[in-house]
């Protein structure tokens, strides 16, 4: 092994391994609760989703003055959709609705990541999250 010379610089095997080994360390901690945290906003985007559609269903139907939703008009209650312009029906949908000649979106965006039910009452579920 030769001697450094005057003004060379550099790191010894040593104090290389001390540095891989913290960064190890380091990784071991890190790596799963990353994972974890992109879980749990997973699940939380499939429950803001869900809540977002319910406030937006009781809202359709307070503005439609309806009680329940149940005839022939609502075809679509009962089958899982996600394309909010024809749920919970083609005749009162969520995305796109034509109230005395105004177009109202009681949603964001016309399609959603999960797929979604509503019953007579109004109450929807959630089927699949999509995420």
């Amino acid at each position: 092994m030769r001697l450094p010379k005057r003004g060379e610089k550099g790191f010894t095997l040593i104090e290389l391994l001390i540095v891989v080994a913290i960064l190890g360390v380091l990784a071991a901690i890190v790596i799963p609760n990353v994972g974890r945290f992109i879980g749990r906003g997973k699940t939380e985007a499939a429950a803001t989703e869900l809540s977002s559609i319910q406030s937006a269903v009781q809202a359709m139907m307070t503005d439609r003055g309806l009680s329940s939703l149940t005839g022939g008009d609502m075809a679509v209650t009962g089958n899982s959709s996600k394309e909010m312009a024809k749920f919970p029906s083609d005749t009162y949908p969520l995305y796109g609705a034509n109230i005395s000649g105004t177009i109202v979106n009681y949603v964001a965006s016309t399609n959603t990541t999960g797929n979604y039910t509503v019953n007579a009452q109004g109450t929807v579920t959630q089927t699949a999250t999509g995420y």
